[in-house]
C-alpha cells in the first residue's frame, strides 16, 4: 500500500462505469469502497478484481437517507479515511409522458430523483465531515449528456442529472475554502451492460453515428475523466463539467 494511498468511495460500482472507476483508482494505489444497491455478489467480484489491497464493499439503497449515511460512515471507518467520493449510482427508468399512467409517472419521478439526485446530495452531505477530517479531497459527480439535450422518454433522468450539475457547482463554491474540489463528468452513451440492448439492437448503428468517431464511449474513458477531476492537479478546475460524449452533443 502506498503511503499516500487515498480512501475512495464509488457509488454504483458493482458494474459498468462505476466498476471501471473503482478499477482506475485502485490501479493507481488507492483503496476503494465498492458500493452497491442490491448486487452483493457483483460488488464482491469487482472488489476482488481490484489491484492492490484494502478494498471493501458497502451497501445502501441510495433513495434511503439513513442507509446512505450508514454506508458513507462505514466506508470511511473501514478505509481509515475518506479522500474522494464519486457519486455514480443511478437509475434510468422509462416513462414516456404520452403513454405512461399517472401512477407509473409518479413512481418513476420519485425513484429517479430519490436515487440520482437526493441520493448523491445525501452522500455528499455525509461525506463532507470525513473529507474535512482528511484535510480536503474531491467529490466527483457522474452526470449525463441528457442533462443538456433532454431525455424525452425518461424526463426524470434528464432532470435528475441537470439537478446534479447545479448541485455540484453549488457545492464547489461552498467547499472550496475547506480544500474540497467538486467536479462533474457528463457522459453520452457508454458501452455498458445497461446500454447493451440498445447498442446491440436496431438503434445501435444510429446511436454510434451520433458521434463523429462512429462509436460510443468505453467505461474506462469516463473513468479517466473522473480520475483526473479527483486528482490534486485538478483542484482549480473545481466546478467544471467535463463532457465525455465523443462530440455527439456540443454545448456552448
Amino acid at each position: 500500500m502506498r503511503p499516500d494511498s487515498r480512501g475512495v468511495l464509488v457509488t454504483g460500482a458493482s458494474r459498468g462505469i462505476g466498476a471501471a472507476i473503482a478499477r482506475a483508482f485502485a490501479q493507481q494505489g488507492d483503496r476503494v469502497a465498492v458500493h452497491h444497491g442490491s448486487s452483493p455478489a457483483a460488488a464482491e467480484e469487482v472488489a476482488a478484481s481490484l489491484a492492490g489491497e484494502g478494498h471493501l464493499c458497502v451497501q445502501a439503497d441510495m433513495a434511503d437517507p439513513d442507509a446512505v449515511r450508514r454506508a458513507v460512515d462505514s466506508a470511511a471507518g473501514q478505509l481509515g479515511r475518506l479522500d474522494v467520493l464519486v457519486n455514480n449510482a443511478g437509475v434510468f427508468l422509462a416513462h414516456p409522458p404520452l403513454s405512461t399512467s399517472y401512477e407509473d409517472w409518479q413512481a418513476a419521478w420519485t425513484r429517479t430523483l430519490g436515487t440520482n439526485l437526493s441520493g448523491a446530495a445525501n452522500a455528499t452531505f455525509c461525506a463532507v465531515p470525513h473529507l474535512r477530517a482528511a484535510g480536503g479531497g474531491a467529490i466527483v459527480n457522474v452526470s449525463s449528456r441528457g442533462a443538456f439535450r433532454g431525455e424525452p422518454e425518461c424526463p426524470a433522468y434528464g432532470a435528475s442529472k441537470a439537478g446534479m450539475n447545479a448541485f455540484g457547482q453549488s457545492m464547489a463554491v461552498v467547499l472550496a475554502p475547506h480544500g474540497i474540489a467538486v467536479g462533474t463528468v457528463a457522459p453520452g452513451f457508454v458501452q455498458t451492460e445497461m446500454a447493451r440492448d440498445v447498442l446491440d439492437g436496431s438503434r445501435g448503428d444510429g446511436v454510434r453515428a451520433q458521434s463523429p468517431f462512429g462509436r460510443v464511449a468505453r467505461p474506462e474513458e469516463v473513468a479517466s475523466a473522473v480520475l483526473w477531476l479527483a486528482s490534486p492537479e485538478a483542484r482549480f478546475s473545481s466546478g467544471s463539467i467535463i463532457d465525455v460524449n465523443g462530440a455527439s452533443y456540443l454545448r456552448s
